[in-house]
């Protein structure tokens, strides 16, 4: 399927706005790095302990905030996300060790139940309780109260229960909402009213404890993830074209890394796990798209030696443009339902595939095809400049003598 026939565009001719365009994003994020000493990394890379907060209403920031600040010996770190729907916040401190991060985890999971809970009320707290403290406080109430179960059959129903208010988004204001709960009877949701109360929030998911060995463990592996699939792409490259071709799809993808790196910098978003296997496959992505115009080109190449380069290049665009266009607005338009509708979750990952797809369609044809005409007008121009070495008279005539012997 060719969504265009037989098309004709000087790419070529544009290369220079959007070599520009390069160079001012590049240069705006490096810029950024620096601002910021860095990108900003997420808990898998600096260390740390990471919560994620989910209240019934819009969370209070603010007082979570302060509050925490009070408790701990650092300060933590409380943010919302940007999709306030979810009433989500994030908690985070930085640094320290294993214990040290232990104690923090306790002392932000107690400060929460001080602040917004009713721990003097003698009571479990449903939202924030696991299956295992539900059933241990249910057991001998359930008990008095004539409700003949087995030790299994509490378990299974503390299970059943904390199931259904996970599916209800952790939260949930009104026991009423768990009616339809297997093996919940009146007498076990009269038990559960006197022994629980709802607190506004839940703390019991997503809790992560990255200790700084880890951290730093991890933020190596993905540097030199980065680095070998962009040296293996280079040896590739290299045996299958001109080492020149390689030259100009590594440094073509290294632009779109560090351009999708600076605008992760400059909006303030973190480098995850989850953003390190996007660039990946970003790196992925644009080499592919590159190779397919390179392969067309040599091709080309052999069928016409007649053309210039730059002719033969934008004849090549020209032919892949309907695969470009297919492959990559197909992809855009997955990304871009990702970065809308996938959640806080998926947000980093799909923003940078979102940058990724835009900057490496282009990079592919702006970036790294120039490159390699760069690179032969200038080695053809050495060729025409190379000085020519004088013949001597004598030898001249030697050639000559020589010519006229064979004629004769």
């Amino acid at each position: 399927m060719e969504l265009f026939k037989q098309t004709n565009f000087d790419f070529l001719k544009y290369k220079w706005p959007f070599i520009g365009a390069s160079l001012v994003l590049s240069v705006a994020g490096l810029i950024s790095l620096a601002i910021n000493g860095g990108p900003k990394l997420g808990i898998e890379f600096k260390g740390g302990m990471e919560m994620t907060v989910k209240f019934a209403s819009e969370p209070p920031v603010e007082k979570v905030r302060s509050a925490l600040t009070a408790a701990l010996s650092s300060t933590p770190t409380v943010q919302s996300f940007e999709s306030g729907a979810t009433n989500e916040i994030v908690i985070g401190t930085e640094g320290g060790n294993d214990q040290t991060l232990a104690k923090n985890r306790q002392l932000v999971l107690d400060t929460l139940s001080k602040t917004f809970g009713q721990p003097g009320n003698g009571k479990l707290d449903l939202n924030n309780s696991s299956k295992s403290q539900l059933a241990d406080r249910l057991r001998d109430p359930l008990q008095k109260a004539g409700v003949q179960l087995s030790d299994p059959q509490v378990v299974q129903l503390a299970e059943a229960i904390t199931t259904k208010r996970d599916g209800l988004g952790g939260v949930i204001t009104n026991l009423d909402q768990l009616n339809g709960t297997t093996g919940l009877t009146p007498q076990v949701l009269t038990v559960l009213n006197q022994e629980s109360y709802l607190s506004s929030y839940t703390a019991m998911r997503d809790i992560q404890i990255v200790g700084p060995k880890v951290g730093g463990e991890l933020r190596k592996q993905a540097v030199n993830a980065t680095l070998l699939a962009l040296a293996g792409m280079l040896v590739y490259i290299w045996f299958r074209f001109e080492w020149i071709y390689g030259v100009g799809a590594v440094i073509a993808c290294l632009h779109d890394t560090i351009i999708t790196i600076g605008l992760f910098s400059i909006f303030g978003k973190e480098i995850t796990l989850t953003v390190i296997a996007a660039l990946l496959t970003l790196v992925g992505y644009s080499m592919n798209d590159t190779i397919v115009i390179f392969d067309r080109i040599r091709e080309n190449n052999r069928l016409n030696n007649k053309e210039t380069l730059g002719e033969l290049i934008n004849r090549s665009v020209n032919q892949t443009l309907s695969r470009t266009v297919m492959t990559s607005g197909l992809t855009f338009l997955a990304v871009i339902a990702l970065f809308l509708f996938g959640g806080p979750v998926l947000h980093g990952f799909a923003f940078a595939l979102v940058v990724g797809i835009l900057i490496g369609t282009y990079s592919s044809v702006f970036v790294a095809s120039p490159i390699v005409l760069f690179w032969h007008n200038f080695a053809d121009a050495r060729k025409k400049t190379a000085p020519v070495v004088a013949t001597a008279p004598k030898q001249v005539e030697e050639v000559r003598s020589k010519q006229v012997r064979k004629v004769r």
